[in-house]
């Protein structure tokens, strides 16, 4: 990334979640998102600049804090001038909150305060401040291949538009069961990788075989997910004064008859939904004893986005919903974990918009403009809509 510099006023990085990446070629995690906030920035008259952070998947959180320090040293020449943001998806809000935090120690030769000094806004999406229970379920060794076809999933649709209707049915098969570490389940999952990778380029397929090469090189992060283990993070990592904390809440509608009827009756479409279904019912939610005390202020806005109530209750498809809460409330969305950043259904959108799943939460165009927005509106020190 090229050296900051010239009259922009703000430095905003963009640092993607568990198994998150920038680009795969013409693969975009962050496309959406990246054609619409300079749109937003003129809107609120704000003087920025984007960057787009690499992260090893589902390295531990200090390596990934350590690379996201890296790229804003790469891309800061002066940090005395500039004020920092920090907008992250997933467990890339983890990294910035520990890169913020007062006297941390990240053992690298970049003085950390230099860098952390100048955040003033640190904004998580869909993060799990207090722990993923799904992330238990990845530590087997079936666990660990289960991930890495969901995630090659997820490329796929983002790439394609759609997973194969045959890939669906039999992974919402293994996810009803994904602790059974049986060779069968292991060797049906290792068909769907490689019929899956097989509709790639062949420079594709290298660049995604690299890619689950460095993510089996280090998964730290998958216990470091733990309830348990947040507990310890959160006791730890501590806010830093002159920096302000928001954080994007999101639920998406839980499964049952309403959802179903809402995904509509296309075969792809229920399909999809069954997926929604098991991810829904391991991601689970948190029981009382890792649940955040709350505010006045952030439960009012909780209320106001989720009338219903039943958010302490809710999930993503990936993380709870009652976990992702942290500072100021800025927006609650009713969206599943990609939803947000811009993973959802519009074919008519340039470029369209492919769902990563079918959950019946209606979140479209709009509430995706509606987010970021917000969002931006945060950044640039104006109060929510």
């Amino acid at each position: 990334m090229p050296e900051a510099q010239g009259p922009t006023d703000h430095l905003i990085y963009i640092i993607p979640g568990f198994f998150g990446f920038t680009n795969l070629g013409e693969v975009g995690y962050w496309e959406h998102v990246r054609v619409l906030l300079p749109e937003l920035f003129e809107q609120e008259g704000l003087r920025a600049q984007a960057y787009f952070t690499e992260a090893s998947p589902t390295a531990s959180l200090h390596r990934r804090t350590v690379a996201l320090l890296e790229s804003i040293a790469a891309t800061v020449k002066d940090p005395e001038r500039v004020e920092i943001h920090l907008i992250g998806h997933s467990t890339g809000g983890l990294d910035a909150r520990l890169l913020t935090t007062p006297g941390v120690c990240l053992r690298t030769s970049i003085d950390v305060e230099r860098y952390a000094s100048r955040v003033k806004t640190v904004v998580s999406i869909a993060t799990p401040h207090y722990g993923a229970p799904m992330a238990g379920v990845f530590t087997s060794l079936m666990g660990q291949r289960l991930l890495q076809v969901l995630s090659l999933a997820t490329i796929y649709i983002t790439r394609f538009g759609a997973l194969p209707v045959s890939i669906l049915a039999r992974l919402a098969g293994l996810l009803a069961i994904p602790q059974g570490s049986t060779r069968l389940g292991r060797t049906i999952l290792d068909q769907m990788f490689s019929q899956l990778l097989s509709d790639f380029t062949p420079d594709r397929r290298a660049q995604i075989k690299d890619f689950f090469a460095e993510v089996g090189n280090d998964q730290s992060l998958l216990p470091q997910l733990a309830p348990q283990c947040m507990d310890l993070f959160n006791a730890t990592t501590v806010d830093r004064p002159t920096t302000r904390y928001g954080s994007v809440v999101t639920r998406a509608n839980p499964p049952g008859v309403r959802s179903t009827l809402s995904t509509g009756m296309a075969p792809y479409a229920q399909a999809m939904h069954t997926l929604y279904h098991a991810l829904h019912k391991i991601a689970g939610v948190l029981d009382e004893a890792h649940r955040p005390a709350l505010t006045d202020v952030q439960i009012a806005a909780l209320h106001r986005g989720y009338p219903l109530d039943d958010w302490m209750e809710s999930n993503d498809g990936v993380v709870p919903t009652a976990s992702q809460i942290r500072g100021e409330v800025i927006h609650t969305a009713n969206a599943d974990h990609h939803d947000i950043i811009g993973h959802f259904r519009d074919s008519r959108h340039d470029p369209p918009h492919f769902d990563w799943l079918v959950t019946g939460s209606n979140f479209d165009r709009h509430s995706f403009e509606l987010a970021w927005s917000d969002i931006v509106r945060f950044v640039a020190r104006h109060p929510a809509r």
